[in-house]
């Protein structure tokens, strides 16, 4: 058995010896040192032998194995440090080219659309007034005239976080911390901000979404005022064409209350698909301060009087640049977002 060790060592050096690559070594390995090797097959005649001859054949077989593993560590080693000087020669950086520019970034559409509408009220005169998105059920219903139990609350249902305590469904809330802020002084706010409110995702509703809100409370606040701003709003925004119109609505917060529609920005107000042939689109809602509100904000409906609006930034980033799906903002797609780095 032991000039059959020695023959097998000889045998497998001389076969090493000649190894071309990683794959044949590992062939050679599993040839002489596998489960069901050269090496194992000698080795199981072991127990043939005396208890004197079973020492020494165990170590000659050691020995044997010892010296076919140094081999082929070696090879493994020696294909290894070939392979990586291979991959540095190819993968060489010339570090005199020029480097590579990198993509600028741009404002967000929304992002975009809320500073042009901010830039349009502050030029009006307006501040900008910011509150808590987790609000309490006093600001974001009851100061708004909207009671436990009323009807209209289901057209704003939010996420409870406790009886009390919700994530704001519109930025009204500002308004009403603003007013008590103010001690009965005239108002001439905006409000922007996130909101949040239990609507089903789709083409044009999201759960979450932004909103600018305006107030104006001060003596002699007319609806004339009101629509002189809206339209001089609309202006800047879409075009000196763009015309507005009010149309009667409720809201418990306004009395009287109305819609703002503007001219078609596709067709300008001729008929189209977009408008349903109407020429009109709908941006906002609007109304004088009802004097509950007036009231529960610390003024004297007496004395004091005023307008409120609310629009959606999405809905006015839509209209102005023809979205037709209020996902596009949220879904962070570049082909769609990379659009609007040339605007």
């Amino acid at each position: 058995m032991k000039e059959r060790l020695e023959a097998l060592r000889a045998e497998a050096l001389q076969e090493l010896q000649g190894v071309a690559g990683p794959q044949q070594l590992n062939d050679l390995r599993v040839k002489y040192l596998g489960k069901k090797g050269a090496l194992t097959e000698i080795l199981r005649g072991m127990g043939s032998l005396s208890a004197e001859e079973r020492p020494v054949i165990g170590q000659v077989g050691n020995d044997v194995r010892a010296a076919i593993e140094a081999v082929i560590e070696a090879k493994q080693a020696a294909f290894q440090q070939a392979e990586t000087e291979n991959r540095l020669r190819a993968e060489t950086v010339d570090v005199t080219l020029p480097g590579r520019k990198l993509g600028a970034g741009a404002v967000h559409p929304l992002n975009k659309v809320a500073q042009e509408i901010e830039d349009a009220f502050i030029g009006m005169g307006y501040t900008i007034a910011e509150g808590p998105e987790v609000e309490t059920d006093f600001f974001n219903f009851e100061a708004l005239n909207l009671p436990k139990n009323h009807p209209a609350r289901d057209m704003q249902d939010s996420f409870y976080v406790t009886d009390e305590i919700l994530m704001r469904t519109h930025t009204s809330p500002v308004q009403v911390r603003t007013m008590k802020a103010m001690n009965g002084k005239p108002v001439k706010v905006i409000c922007p901000g996130k909101v949040y409110r239990r609507d089903d995702d789709d083409a044009t509703h999201s759960f979450q979404f932004n909103q600018v809100e305006g107030l104006v409370i001060g003596p002699n606040i007319r609806m004339s005022d009101l629509k002189g701003t809206l339209l001089q709003f609309v202006q800047l925004m879409f075009g000196k064409q763009t015309q507005i119109r009010l149309r009667p609505s409720f809201f418990p917060f306004t009395e009287p209350s109305a819609e703002v529609d503007v001219t078609c920005v596709q067709c300008g107000g001729h008929g189209c698909r977009m408008c349903k042939h109407t020429g009109w689109l709908e941006i906002l809602g609007c109304g004088m301060v009802h004097p509950r509100v007036l009231e529960m904000g610390g003024y004297d409906p007496q004395e004091m009087s005023g307008f409120a609006f609310g629009m959606g930034i999405e809905r006015i980033a839509l209209l102005k640049y023809g979205i037709d799906d209020i996902r596009h903002f949220y879904t962070n797609d570049l082909r769609f977002l990379s659009q609007f780095v040339r605007m």
